[in-house]
């Protein structure tokens, strides 16, 4: 079964990502496709980015650093609730991301974004960081405006269309995440089996 983090992206005291994800985890459990869990980046306390070594190389010194990866390894696919800050993603999510490299690689990504224009700026900037990482990430994705889907802009309240785009959003994030497992499982067959590389042509 394909396991799926919800990622919270902001720290922030009084931060409405929060219920946001918990939100998406209750529509996202009553499907029965996959298993759900919610990452708390507060759990984990990361500082700013304090390895020696860049992550591609992935030997990293420090019990934080290492917590982290084996939580972002874990899972098949990520949907990342992201606040929109100055027309950009959160400073700790970003740092969270850059923490690490090769976890990442050949999973899919899907986004929903909160803020005064729905967060959609955020993930422009999320969307271009995943392609680096080797992240798929889907096309539909959640927007949820301060001004109409929160009440006083902190109570959630989000209007009944988003429920349909949550789960375009999953069928989505699924197909991709289950290609992307397979794709990643034959890889690692080869590396271990010592299969030769396909030659190239041209």
């Amino acid at each position: 079964m394909i396991k799926v983090g919800i990622i919270i992206g902001s720290t922030r005291p009084g931060r409405n990502g929060e219920a946001v994800a918990r939100w998406i985890h209750e529509l996202a459990t009553e499907r029965d496709d996959a298993s759900y869990e919610i990452v708390d980046l507060k759990d984990f306390r990361l500082p700013h980015l304090d390895e020696a070594l860049p992550p591609a190389m992935g030997r990293y010194a420090n019990a934080h650093t290492r917590a982290w990866a084996a939580t972002i390894d874990s899972f098949d696919a990520y949907v990342f609730v992201t606040p929109e800050y100055n027309h950009s993603t959160s400073g700790v999510l970003k740092n969270a991301i850059d923490f690490l490299y090769a976890e990442w690689h050949n999973k899919a990504a899907a986004f929903v974004s909160y803020g005064s224009a729905g967060g959609v700026r955020a993930v422009e900037h999320l969307r271009l960081i995943m392609g680096e990482l080797h992240v798929a990430d889907v096309r539909t994705q959640v927007a949820l405006s301060l001004a109409t889907d929160f009440e006083n802009f902190q109570v959630l309240t989000p209007a009944a269309h988003h429920a349909g785009a949550v789960t375009a959003m999953l069928d989505e994030l699924l197909a991709w995440g289950g290609a992307l497992r397979t794709l990643r499982h034959t890889r690692q067959a080869r590396r271990t089996s010592g299969a030769a590389a396909p030659a190239r042509c041209g």
